[in-house]
């Protein structure tokens, strides 16, 4: 569970810390979760940070660092965007900041790679990242949102966070959202030439996939879309979702193959080299 990935938004997933627990709508269906149950018996790599429910498994809301995984990037001698800890959230609170500085440890002395950080947990990633651990011009930080209260919540505390790039992951999409007024902007400076505002430099959109999955009206990522154009903001269309993709007769049940999508979607795009750390 990891190296490779079908994720299209990157190259490999790398898992150093494993457990997790619902924080949002947004994970009412996870997909980690659906992956993790299949191996939490004895013995396997999730025992005991899943259990059974009637409703379904469930996390337990331990953690467990992987000390030998630690070094995988560094093995990987090919450059490659590697999405970090794909299984869950390297910012849960259950994860000790002394731990979350061994990942970090990792990144930095695993230059020729890119870092994609998402979470859920901006408040303890920027805690973290002010008190802990160094700007790295290899690592991406980016929030995952699912409607507008969760980008608000969750936006402005990632953009008060140093970081080289931001990103935001709007999947699964359960709501249209405005993203305007958090990308990178010009404001007036008395009657001389503007100065350029930091803000969101990525946006991801996608459909849930999964048992349950939620709908996703297309139209939701269309207008993220124009709005990354008004912006000059690269814009990545990761799927449909599994219920679009069973109503539009898509061979990917997740909607996940571009050949199926409307042709105004097919767009997937990645940000241009990382800036010098702000």
């Amino acid at each position: 569970m990891g190296r490779e990935t079908a994720i299209p938004w990157t190259d490999s997933t790398w898992n150093p810390i494993r457990g997790c627990s619902p924080m949002s709508p947004g994970c009412a269906h996870c997909y980690a979760l659906r992956m993790a149950n299949r191996f939490s018996g004895s013995g396997k790599p999730y025992h005991g940070l899943v259990r059974s429910t009637k409703q379904g498994p469930r996390w337990t809301g331990k953690t467990r660092v992987v000390m030998k995984a630690l070094k995988e990037p560094l093995r990987w001698r090919e450059p490659r965007r590697i999405f970090v800890n794909s299984m869950g959230d390297l910012f849960h609170e259950a994860i000790a900041f002394a731990h979350i500085a061994l990942v970090w440890a990792a990144m930095r002395l695993a230059k020729r790679h890119t870092f994609q950080v998402l979470t859920k947990r901006p408040g303890r990633m920027l805690e973290f990242v002010e008190n802990w651990g160094e700007i790295l011009p290899n690592v991406w930080l980016g929030v995952s949102v699912e409607d507008q209260a969760w980008a608000d919540k969750r936006i402005p505390e990632l953009l008060r966070t140093p970081a080289a790039l931001r990103f935001v992951s709007c999947e699964p999409l359960l709501s249209s959202v405005d993203l305007r007024s958090y990308f990178p902007h010009e404001v007036e400076t008395g009657q001389l030439s503007s100065a350029f505002v930091e803000g969101v430099n990525w946006v991801i959109v996608g459909g849930e996939s999964g048992p349950g999955a939620r709908r996703m009206d297309l139209e939701w990522a269309r207008s993220l879309r124009d709005q990354c154009r008004q912006a000059g903001v690269p814009f990545f269309f990761k799927q449909k979702g599994a219920i679009l993709a069973r109503e539009m007769g898509c061979s990917a049940r997740a909607g996940g193959a571009p050949g199926e999508w409307p042709k105004d979607l097919r767009i997937q795009e990645f940000p241009a080299p990382a800036p010098a750390p702000v």
